[in-house]
C-alpha cells in the first residue's frame, strides 16, 4: 500500500461524522453527571465512552481532567468546582462524608465478601484510631447508610444480599456485601503530595484547587458552573472572556460537549439547545427551570426581582437586592396565587411561605449561583434571574397538574451578543 494511500485512509478516519459527535457531546455530558459508570450497571454508557474515547479524552484534555477506562469501570477524574461551598451546599453531609471516608478506609482490608456489621464495625475501629468520635445515635446511622449508598452508587462496594437500611434498625442486619477494591483506588480523584491533608487539611485542598492557567480556569467554570459573571473575574480571566470565549476556545468547547455558548454584558454561560438532553435528571442535580413546588416558586420570584425590584448604587449592572423579608411576603403572595391541591402547589410548602419554601428556594437558586447572600442577610439576584419570562396566566381548566416551570428564554440580562464587556 503507498504512502497517498495511507495518508488519504487517515483522513478518511478523521473526517467529522456529524452522529459520532453527537454521540461524544453525549458521553462528556454523561460523565458531568454521572463520573463512575460500572460494568453489569452501564455497560451501554461504557460502550459509548470507549467508542468515543479519543474525542472525549481530548475534550477532558483541555479542561486537565483525567478519564480513567478499565475492564469494569470508567472514572472521570476531575478537579473542584469554583464555587466548591455552594456544590458542599447541595451535596451530601460532612456526616455522610466522613464515614464514607471511614467505610473506604474499613473496605481496604475486608475480603471480597463481607457482612454489613462486619464492615461497620470496622469503620468504627478507624474512627477511634483517627479519634473522630461516634454516637451510635439514629442521626449516625443514617448517616452510615448514606454513606453505604453512597459507595454502591459508584459501584465500590455491591449488595449482594440484603439491603443496607435494615443497619438503621440493628447493628448486625443480614445484608452480605462485595467489596471492588481494584476501585477504591479510584476515590480520592486529585490527591496531592504536596501537603498531608490530615495535618494540613487547607493547605492539601488548596493544593488540589490550585490552577494557575487563567484559560483553564475559565473553561472548567464555564463547564461547570451555571454562569460565568464578568463581575468576579480577574484581570486574566475577563481578558479570556472578551478576547477567547467564542472564537478559538469557549465555543468549540461548548459545541463539544453539544451546548450553545449564551455571551452577555455580564458574563457567560453554556447552555442546552431543547434537543440536548433527553430527561431532566440528565442535567444534574439541580435543573432549573423545573416542575415542582420549589422549582416553580423560584422561578416565579426570579420573574418577580428582574421585573419589579429596581436597581441599587454599588451594586454591579444587572444586580438586585431584596430584603429577606421581602421575599418571604412576595412567596406568601405566590402560595395564595397557587392554592395546594390539584394543580397547585404542595400544602406544607405553601402553609410555610417564610420558613420551609423560602429556605428551599433560597437553597435552589443558590446552588444554581442565581441568587447570593449580603453580608446583612439580603438577596442578591443575579442578571441572568432575567433570562426566563414570566409563565403566561392559565385558565383554571388548563392549569390543573400543569406547571409553568419548564418555559424557555433566551434573555440573560439586558446586554446582547454585541453588548461585550
Amino acid at each position: 500500500m503507498s504512502d497517498a494511500t495511507v495518508a488519504s485512509e487517515r483522513r478518511a478516519r478523521r473526517a467529522w461524522a456529524p452522529e459520532a459527535s453527537l454521540e461524544a457531546a453525549a458521553a462528556l455530558r454523561l460523565l458531568m453527571v454521572r463520573p463512575w459508570l460500572v460494568a453489569g450497571r452501564d455497560d451501554d454508557a461504557i460502550a459509548t465512552v470507549k467508542r468515543n474515547v479519543d474525542a472525549v479524552r481530548d475534550t477532558l484534555s483541555r479542561l486537565g481532567w483525567v478519564l480513567v477506562i478499565e475492564r469494569d469501570v470508567v472514572r472521570l477524574r476531575k478537579t473542584p468546582p469554583a464555587r466548591r461551598s455552594a456544590h458542599a451546599t447541595a451535596g451530601p453531609s460532612p456526616r455522610m462524608c466522613q464515614w464514607f471516608f471511614l467505610l473506604v478506609a474499613a473496605a481496604e482490608s475486608m475480603g471480597r465478601r463481607v457482612g454489613l456489621g462486619t464492615l461497620v464495625t470496622a469503620a468504627r475501629a478507624a474512627a477511634a484510631e483517627a479519634e473522630v468520635a461516634t454516637t451510635g445515635d439514629l442521626g449516625e446511622r443514617r448517616a452510615i447508610v448514606a454513606a453505604l449508598r453512597m459507595l454502591t452508587e459508584r459501584g465500590v462496594i455491591e449488595e449482594l444480599d440484603g439491603d443496607v437500611e435494615g443497619y438503621v434498625q440493628e447493628d448486625n442486619p443480614p445484608v452480605l456485601l462485595a467489596v471492588h477494591h481494584t476501585r477504591l483506588l479510584h476515590v480520592i480523584a486529585n490527591y496531592s503530595g504536596e501537603h498531608d491533608p490530615v495535618s494540613d487539611p487547607a493547605g492539601w485542598l488548596a493544593a488540589v484547587e490550585r490552577e494557575p492557567d487563567a484559560s483553564r480556569r475559565m473553561r472548567c467554570r464555564l463547564v461547570d458552573d451555571t454562569v460565568v459573571y464578568a463581575c468576579d473575574l480577574d484581570d486574566a480571566e475577563a481578558d479570556w472572556l472578551r478576547r477567547r470565549s467564542r472564537g478559538d476556545d469557549g465555543g468549540p468547547l461548548a459545541d463539544a460537549f453539544g451546548l450553545h455558548l449564551e455571551r452577555r454584558a455580564e458574563g457567560a454561560a453554556f447552555v442546552m439547545p431543547d434537543s440536548t438532553y433527553r430527561h431532566p435528571w440528565e442535567l444534574g442535580p439541580l435543573p432549573f427551570p423545573a416542575s415542582g413546588t420549589v422549582a416553580h416558586a423560584a422561578l416565579l420570584v426570579c420573574n418577580w426581582a428582574a421585573a419589579e425590584v429596581g436597581a441599587v448604587a454599588g451594586l454591579p449592572a444587572g444586580w438586585r437586592r431584596v430584603p429577606a423579608d421581602d421575599v418571604a411576603d412576595k412567596l406568601a403572595e405566590l402560595a395564595s396565587d397557587h392554592q395546594a391541591g390539584s394543580g397547585g402547589w404542595s400544602r406544607d410548602l405553601a402553609a410555610d411561605p417564610a420558613g420551609r419554601l423560602r429556605a428551599d428556594v433560597w437553597s435552589l437558586l443558590t446552588g444554581l449561583d442565581l441568587v447570593r447572600a449580603t453580608d446583612d442577610g439580603d438577596w442578591l439576584f443575579s442578571p441572568a434571574c432575567a433570562r426566563w419570562p414570566a409563565p403566561r396566566a392559565k385558565s383554571p381548566r388548563s392549569q390543573a397538574g400543569k406547571t409553568a416551570a419548564g418555559q424557555p428564554s433566551f434573555e440573560f440580562g439586558a446586554g446582547d451578543d454585541a453588548d461585550l464587556a
